[in-house]
Parts: C-alpha cells; structure tokens; sequence
C-alpha cells in the first residue's frame, strides 16, 4: 500500500476512535464537549500517534495495545493549541483556516476545553492500564509508557517550551535558547509518541535509547522545515527562528543532516520492518513529497 493512502487509513482510524473517546452520555456539560469536539477534529494530520502506533508495531506490538496511548497523545496535542492560541499566549485568531477555539467559544470554555483533553487524555490511559493490563510485565510497561508522556507533556517538555516561548522577548535569546525552546515544545511530544511506542511495543532499554534520539532529530528537523516554510510570515510578526540565526541555505542543510542522522538510526534495526519511518521522516523532513 502506499505511503499516503496507509497514512490517512490511520487518520480515519483514530479519527474514529478518538470520537468512540467522546460518546459517553452527556448532560449539562455538553457545551465542553462541543468545544473539544471543534478543536479536535479541526483537520489535524495526526502524526505524533501514528508515529507512536508504527513504533509500537515495528518494536512487535499491536495497535490494540498501543492505541489507547495514541489517543491520549492527540489530545494533549491538541489542548496545547487550544492554549497556545489564548490571548493570554500567542493570541491567535485562526488555526488551520478556522477561528480559533476562543474566537467560537469564548475564552473561559477555550481554556476548560484544554484542561479536559488534558485530564481526558490520563483518563483514557489509565482505563486502559486498569482494566487490560493482563500481567505484571505488560502493567509495568503501560506505567512506563504513559510515563514518558507525561514527563514530555510537562514543564521538562511541552509546557518548559512555551514558558521559553512566553518569555522569549524578556530574556537575551540566542540560538542555544531557541534549540532548547524547540527540543521541549516542538520535539519533546514527538519524542514521547516514539518512545512510549518502543516501550508498549516491548523493546528493550538499548531501542528506547536509540529511539529517543530518532525522536529528537526528527523533531528538530521538523520544527527547523517550518521555519522555512514560514519564513515570510514570521519576519512579517518579527519572530524569533532558527532562520534569525542562519540563512535559507544553512538551515536546508541543517534539515538535511538531522534527517539523515534520524534514518541512519532506524537503517540500525535490520531485523525489523522500519521502512515506514524512514519514509515519514523523508516526508515530515521535506525530503519526499
């Protein structure tokens, strides 16, 4: 099957059970729900938990296993944009050519709507964990996995990030300020997708290892292609980027290394099928369109 089509098989596979996460009955709190709703399925491509279901499956795993993880990536993700958006944040109006969660819903139900995908993503790993972890190593592993999330989702990931993004124009930024912003806000969630995938999947501590490095020059290199697509954009805003530091040139080339030293870890696995990572990475990096 080809890469494109395999992508947005999974896309429509956990857009679907992202809405099963949704289905409980509602009573008075219904407009939360409406507001989660609106942001969730706003046209996200859902990279961070296909990257954590394709890990989980190259490590042996199944997406039964790992999927209730994927979910609860997604929607950490995208409580953070909800946030980010606020005007107490970056103050944005739109997302993905539609207002902003704020803009339709109100500030006060914008930010209730990213502290219940928040808690909603813990519940729906812990349930997990609760009622299928079948023995002490697969409960050990589920514990570990969600872990990793939750480390990378807080103030030593997602969040440390945008507080360095929040305080960018009041401190002396340079370039080591700004890898850092980008290793915690852009690359420390694609890290966890990777991560908790290789742990759910059962890989040992040397594959987690070597994954978390995967994880990082992905993100990087990801963040650091956005830069450039958005060039014009962000020097319109005055915004800080890697470009501020380097030229067009320096950047592609910047780009081009972290991505061949990301493949260059997955092509160590010869006994394992990491032929659809390599090929993401290629497409996230701007090598493959």
């Amino acid at each position: 099957m080809l890469l494109k089509e395999t992508i947005e098989d999974m896309r429509v596979l956990i857009n679907r059970e992202l809405k099963n996460t949704l289905e409980d009955e509602i009573g008075y709190q219904e407009k939360i729900v409406e507001a989660i709703s609106y942001s969730l399925f706003a046209g996200g491509k859902r990279i961070r938990p296909i990257l954590l279901l394709k890990s989980c499956e190259a490590f042996g795993g199944s997406y039964n296993r790992s999927m209730p993880f994927a979910l609860a990536i997604e929607m950490i993700h995208t409580y953070s944009l909800i946030h980010d958006d606020l005007p107490s944040m970056d103050d944005d109006d739109f997302r993905r050519d539609k207002p902003t969660n704020h803009k339709v819903f109100g500030e006060a139900i914008a930010i209730l709507a990213g502290d219940g995908l928040l808690n909603l993503a813990f519940e729906t790993m812990l349930n997990h964990i609760t009622q299928n972890s079948q023995c002490i190593e697969e409960y050990r592993r589920n514990t570990r996995a969600m872990n990793e999330i939750a480390r990378y989702s807080g103030i030593y990931g997602m969040v440390g990030g945008q507080v360095v993004d929040l305080l960018s124009n009041d401190i002396s930024m340079d370039e080591d300020k700004l890898l850092f912003m980008y290793r915690c806000k852009t690359a420390a969630l694609i890290q966890a997708s990777i991560v908790a995938g290789v742990i759910l999947g059962g890989g040992s501590d040397e594959d987690i290892e070597h994954m978390r490095r995967f994880g990082l020059k992905l993100g990087l290199a990801y963040q650091i292609r956005d830069d450039i697509l958005d060039k014009e954009e962000d020097e319109g805003m005055k915004k800080v980027t890697y470009l501020t530091y380097n030229t067009i040139d320096e950047s592609a080339e910047k780009v081009e290394n972290l991505s061949d030293e990301a493949i260059g870890i997955l092509k160590l696995y010869k006994d394992k099928d990491m032929e659809f990572l390599i090929n993401l990475t290629e497409i996230l990096s701007g090598r493959k369109v």
